[in-house]
């Protein structure tokens, strides 16, 4: 599982500095390809293995104020979905999962107005728990998982509806 992520700060747009779009998307994107990348030969190698990795809903939907984050986590979903066609037929699935935001450190950089801004969005009203994560992407990783891959699967309290 690749699950690494940096939120980033809560800028707008112009005010995002070539050093933050960087650190963002190298950790983000950057390093979600490099944990893939030296996972599959083993798991290839093996005939199976479970890639899940960790996007967000910004990554299909964009927040204000986190253009580095949505592009980044946009940018892992699109990797998914290419590596899991890539790698079809060989015993290996790649999904990852989506979610809303998850009660964990990670939000402590976030402003009080992104944060307002992404539970104003979740149907549900709550942060996601570290515990209702783990259970989806264990059952993605499981021996149980056997006919998806490429997939983003959403862990949203409701906000994503595609």
């Amino acid at each position: 599982m690749s699950a690494a992520g940096v939120a980033g700060a809560s800028l707008r747009t112009l005010d995002v500095d070539d050093a933050e779009w960087n650190l963002v998307m190298d950790v983000n994107a950057t390093g979600t390809f490099y944990a893939m990348r030296a996972a599959l030969r083993p798991m290839l190698d093996a005939g199976y293995g479970r890639i899940v990795n960790v996007a967000s809903v910004a990554g299909k939907e964009g927040n204000p104020m986190a253009a580095a984050y949505s592009a980044s986590k946009a940018a892992v979903i699109g990797m998914t979905k290419a590596v899991g066609k890539d790698v079809a037929g060989s015993g290996v699935l790649v999904n990852c999962v989506t979610p809303a935001p998850i009660d964990t450190p990670m939000l402590a950089g976030l402003s009080e107005e992104h944060l307002h801004y992404m539970l104003s969005r979740v149907p549900l009203g709550r942060l996601a728990t570290t515990d209702e994560a783990a259970n989806l992407i264990a059952f993605l990783a499981s021996e149980a998982m056997t006919f998806s891959t490429g997939a983003a699967f959403d862990l949203s309290g409701g906000r994503l509806t595609y």
